[in-house]
């Protein structure tokens, strides 16, 4: 990701945001969502990190470490049993993989990509599937 500029910025020029960056970019888009959304997510945690495991990698089949933005971790909130002792649900967030699409669509913008990833990873929270996720996608556009 060498030739990008600051971390909002179209690649060219300048640096990628570093983790602490991206993570403050996360945590701004999140702030973002309505208080309504936010609040049915209160015990999702979010993590970024630079790339999935590769067990993540091989477990999900996406051949690359590149092929994924983000991940949805645990059980919809639908079919969570209402016991106590679960872990909690974790999206997770994959700067790298981010960046690199990011230089490949710059149209999109740095935030707007980030947002995206992560709307999406909180609908597999509600126990969307991808499917779903895409027709909701779809009527909004």
């Amino acid at each position: 990701m060498t030739g990008m500029k600051g971390p909002f910025d179209h690649p060219g020029g300048g640096r990628a945001p570093n983790l602490a960056e991206f993570e403050d970019l996360a945590a701004k888009a999140y702030a973002r969502l309505p208080d309504h959304f936010r609040a049915l997510c209160e015990d999702l945690v979010i993590r970024v990190d630079d790339f999935p495991t590769p067990e993540v990698v091989a477990h999900m089949r996406v051949g690359s470490r590149y092929n994924l933005l983000g991940l949805f971790q645990g059980i919809g909130v639908p079919f969570r049993p209402d016991v106590t002792g679960l872990m909690p649900n974790m999206i997770w967030l994959y700067r790298r993989p981010i960046l690199a699409y990011w230089a490949d669509h710059p149209e999109d913008g740095l935030t707007a990509i980030v947002s995206h990833v992560l709307v999406h990873e909180i609908g597999h929270h509600f126990g969307f599937s991808d499917a779903d996720i895409e027709a909701i996608e779809a009527a909004a556009d």
